[in-house]
């Protein structure tokens, strides 16, 4: 296993070489090789107490743990008409494209309060027209990767530090990087290492998990929130959280990668970085339970200017030109997610950010609203399954539609010229649950304007099939 992260010729390996010490490798490869395709749904869970006089099932503490899934989405669209395309448009002819991801997650206690977490993870395949010319791309599981061919990397790898606040505590279930047991419910934690700003933020129930709820990039999370990370949506970086039962408040600060939607990140720290801020409140509205997220970011990088790209007065607007280290990006969002009954959930987001700076990691969407509700299979007697439904308003700035009608390219969209309109989408799956591992989607999505040009103006249908196992 060591020897696979030495292949992997990043200054970042080294700290996940580090962690594979730290984490006795002498059973964790050994892992590797043996649930590549198969773990045990009892491997490494925590024991079972039924000594309690009610019989409740309790997790004794567990050092360790491992769990596996696995991702594929089969996605398509029909041809549609389009008077001209660019090099970043949705191709207008008939497409299927496949995807597949597939992670081992470790956890480890190391140490009093402390923990660490390795995910393996395999991506393969690619996204409809590699991946461009919709803002609000179809499916989550792809991002702006150009060699489809499969790829092993690693994907998380961070050590986290509970400091209790109070002596409550709480049961949690065994789960990828969750280890399971007592924990404390009023704390402080520190994580470092590498690892998703999405797992921590914007964290809203009822749209989160393109692996089994919607699976457009604009309603799975803010769509104007260009959270930093490399090409597959991983960064380096510090977390720091509040966690109180009814009130979450967290800060990071991250890495930026070194072009946009880079796969290597900027080492010049005292220049480019990211960081982000969030609140949480829990409230309860007619005896239902909900929470209101409050997101912030600002990102400093070798960024451009759309407005300083136009005014080169070049034929073709290029905004590579006007990069500089002294680029700000700025922007937030406000989530909702509210309980309507113990079958039924409502979500909403807002986002925005300035709209003038290069979009640099996420996506090309300056403004976004959406909403959605997601309902489940108790209502019809199907447990486990889901139905979900939602719709997402994209938009762009002024002068980022501009740069674009002047024939400048962003790294997802750009026709070569614009006619602007609000790109428009709306999403419904079904999620059908087979075991208690395996799970089939039908997803369905309309999308109008893509790229907001309505010279393309679609209807776009697309149509996909997903699969997920989970252990």
């Amino acid at each position: 296993m060591m020897k696979i992260i030495h292949r992997i010729r990043t200054p970042e390996a080294q700290a996940l070489a580090k962690f594979f010490t730290l984490s006795h490798e002498i059973y964790l490869a050994p892992l590797v090789l043996t649930t590549f395709f198969f773990v045990s749904t009892h491997s490494a869970q925590a024991q079972i107490d039924t000594s309690r006089a009610d019989s409740t099932p309790i997790h004794t503490p567990s050092n360790w743990n491992s769990h596996f899934q696995w991702t594929s989405i089969i996605q398509e669209h029909a041809g549609f008409s389009a008077p001209y395309s660019g090099s970043n448009s949705l191709q207008p002819g008939h497409e299927r494209r496949l995807s597949i991801t597939s992670t081992l997650f470790f956890g480890e206690k190391l140490w009093k309060n402390a923990e660490g977490y390795l995910n393996i993870e395999l991506g393969g395949g690619g996204g409809l027209s590699n991946a461009l010319g919709i803002a609000g791309f179809p499916n989550g599981e792809v991002y702006r990767i150009g060699d489809p061919a499969p790829v092993i990397y690693p994907a998380r790898v961070y050590l986290r530090q509970t400091f209790p606040l109070a002596s409550e505590e709480e049961e949690l279930e065994d789960a990828p990087n969750q280890l399971p047991g007592l924990h404390y419910e009023d704390k402080v934690v520190l994580t470092a290492g590498k690892f998703s700003l999405t797992d921590y933020f914007d964290n809203n129930r009822f749209s989160h998990d393109p692996r089994t709820q919607f699976m457009n990039w604009s309603i799975m999370s803010m769509g104007a929130w260009d959270y930093a990370a490399d090409t597959r949506g991983y960064t380096w970086g510090a977390l720091a959280e509040l966690i109180r039962p009814a009130f979450e408040a967290r800060f990071a600060a991250v890495m930026v990668p070194t072009s946009a939607n880079g796969p290597d990140f900027d080492h010049n720290i005292g220049k480019a970085y990211s960081f982000n801020g969030e609140v949480v409140q829990g409230f309860t509205l007619l005896d239902e339970p909900g929470r209101v997220h409050f997101v912030g970011y600002l990102n400093k990088a070798n960024m451009g200017n759309y407005l300083q790209a136009l005014s080169l007065g070049d034929s073709v607007a290029d905004i590579i030109k006007t990069r500089t280290y002294n680029s700000i990006k700025y922007g937030g969002g406000i989530s909702l997610e509210q309980s309507i009954n113990a079958n039924i959930g409502f979500f909403s987001r807002y986002s925005w950010n300035d709209g003038h700076t290069e979009t640099w990691a996420f996506t090309e969407i300056d403004r976004s609203f959406q909403f959605g509700f997601q309902f489940q299979g108790d209502l019809w007697k199907r447990t486990g399954d889901c139905f979900g439904v939602a719709a997402v308003y994209n938009s762009l700035s002024p002068e980022h539609r501009t740069y674009l009608a002047a024939g400048g390219l962003g790294f997802i969209i750009g026709d070569g010229a614009l006619s602007y309109a609000t790109e428009s989408i709306y999403e419904l799956y079904y999620s059908a649950h087979f075991t208690s591992s395996l799970t089939i989607s039908a997803d369905y999505q309309m999308v109008l304007n893509p790229a907001y040009n309505q010279d393309r103006p679609g209807p776009i249908h697309i149509f996909a099939l997903r699969g997920h196992f989970a252990m």
